[in-house]
């Protein structure tokens, strides 16, 4: 499905900041000679003084200047430099215990950095770093360390409260942890949005939009059907993040990891039926239970559709509704949108994989 290219549409979503033309549309300004993204939070312009472009070359080439506020040259879409900046200072301290007088010293006000949190990942910044923290710690037990260095790792004062932690997380005692095969969760950044990835030695178990309503679930049925969850690193996380970055940059649509998640019989048919799917094309709900000898069973294709926990490597997103509009979308609609004109775009220019 093309999104529509006609100006009319393509002002109306500039006044609605329509995130699905993020990276395929880009409106110039007649009266101050900048081009931007259609989401840009800058005043929006008269409909008179725009022109719309279909790439940023075509706008450079038109002789605009990207816009300084939602910076149209970059692949990733803008976030709070608070965020940014504090998330890379967290992945080069994961170990340190973070204040709020931290966080002003650094010239953020910590109200806004908390939403900035919330937004992108729906925790705060608190919990962010305490989870990155824990993370650390449970690692460093897996490996032998000592359960009071662990806790100092964390930042708990109380053993108390490191045993408490860490018993949510994984369901045990810490001094019991190295009986545990612990899954490895990460937040992976996109253009469109950070995705949680868990995975363990076997493969990917989950990857998810932060903002799928459905996560909370999903998580909690992984853990009770799996195991415990941690952040850390795991290689099998260090290759998915690379392949993520090469398919939203267009180098690929294709990956290599295996996956694990967990499902019914039924479920996993249509699951391996989804994969065949071919980038850049799109199934109708019938059209894959004709594909699976299950003619009669398009609702509950559309269920184990909907039951998928791997977005992307497992593409629930190119189904569509059977008169070919878009149906639901746990990572809401218009990243499903967003993700058919990104994968539309890349198949028909081959020379870029």
């Amino acid at each position: 499905m093309e999104l529509p290219r006609d100006d009319d549409t393509l002002f109306a979503a500039l006044i609605a900041r329509d995130p699905s033309y993020d990276g395929f549309a880009y409106v110039g300004v007649k009266t101050t000679g900048i081009f931007c993204r259609l989401t840009c939070p800058a005043r929006k312009p008269k409909r008179t003084n725009v022109v719309f472009f279909s790439c940023r070359d075509a706008a450079q080439d038109a002789g605009f200047r990207a816009c300084l506020r939602c910076k149209p040259l970059d692949l990733k879409r803008p976030t709070s430099g608070a965020l940014e900046t504090l998330r890379d200072r967290i992945k080069t301290e994961p170990d340190r215990r973070w204040s709020t007088d931290d966080v002003k010293a650094l010239g953020y006000d910590p109200s806004t950095v908390r939403r900035a949190f919330q937004r992108e990942y729906g925790v705060t910044f608190a919990q962010y770093a305490r989870s990155q923290r824990l993370g650390l710690a449970v690692n460093r037990l897996q490996q032998g360390g000592t359960v009071m260095d662990a806790q100092l790792d964390a930042g708990y004062e109380s053993g108390s409260g490191f045993r408490d932690a860490v018993s949510r997380l994984i369901g045990d005692a810490p001094i019991r942890t190295t009986a545990h095969q612990i899954l490895t969760a990460q937040w992976l950044d996109t253009p469109i949005g950070a995705m949680l990835a868990v995975a363990d030695d076997a493969g990917l178990h989950l990857l998810e939009f932060a903002e799928r309503k459905a996560l909370p679930t999903e998580i909690a049925r992984l853990r009770k059907r799996v195991g415990p969850i941690c952040f850390g690193q795991h290689p099998m996380l260090d290759t998915l993040a690379r392949q993520v970055d090469d398919y939203f940059a267009g180098r690929s649509t294709s990956f290599g990891l295996p996956i694990v998640q967990k499902g019914t019989p039924f479920e996993g048919i249509v699951w391996d039926a989804l994969q065949q799917i071919p980038a850049g094309q799109t199934r109708s709900y019938g059209e894959i239970a004709r594909h699976i000898d299950r003619p009669d069973a398009p609702r509950a294709v559309a269920r184990a559709n909907g039951a998928n926990q791997i977005a992307i490597i497992v593409p629930c997103h190119r189904v569509l509704g059977a008169d070919g509009s878009l149906t639901g979308y746990g990572g809401k609609i218009w990243r499903k949108q967003w993700l058919l004109e990104h994968e539309r775009r890349v198949a028909s220019t081959p020379s870029q994989l």
